[in-house]
């Protein structure tokens, strides 16, 4: 609280009256640069705990590796990826991929206008290839 003295009004000459006034500005300015440090540092606060963590032998996990993509257009032309493959070669492409590491996902895209036939002809082919974890991509429908 700050006391200043308030100079005579005309009716008080002479006469010196305290003013009381409680300035705030300086307390909310404090309290908001505390604020602000306390939310800064409490994230900060929870990484820094030490721990002595035990040693294994387990192995270290792997990034996932980037997902295959094949792809058919309208015209039936069949793409690994952006590469495209003739249908004679598909089969021996897909399972080299497979041999390599059969766990990785394949997306299978196919052109909307295409035979439905022609699309499960396709899955068929990355499945008998060796690949289990197998994926169809669409377009997400617009919100009406």
């Amino acid at each position: 609280m700050a006391l200043a003295l308030r100079p005579p009004d005309d009716g008080d000459e002479g006469r010196y009256q305290p003013l009381a006034e409680i300035n705030v500005t300086p307390m909310v300015d404090v309290m908001l640069v505390l604020l602000v440090i306390f939310m800064v540092t409490a994230p900060l606060l929870t990484v820094s705990v030490p721990i002595d963590l035990p040693k294994t032998t387990a192995a270290t996990v792997t990034e996932p590796k980037k997902p295959i993509i094949v792809s058919v257009n309208r015209d039936d032309t069949v793409f690994i990826g952006d590469q495209k493959v003739a249908a004679a070669d598909l089969a021996s492409r897909l399972g080299k991929l497979a041999a390599e590491d059969p766990e990785r996902v394949v997306y299978v895209r196919g052109d909307r206008t295409i035979p439905y036939g022609r699309l499960m002809d396709l899955l068929g082919l990355v499945n008998t290839a060796g690949f289990t974890k197998v994926s169809l991509i669409a377009e997400a429908a617009k919100a009406r």
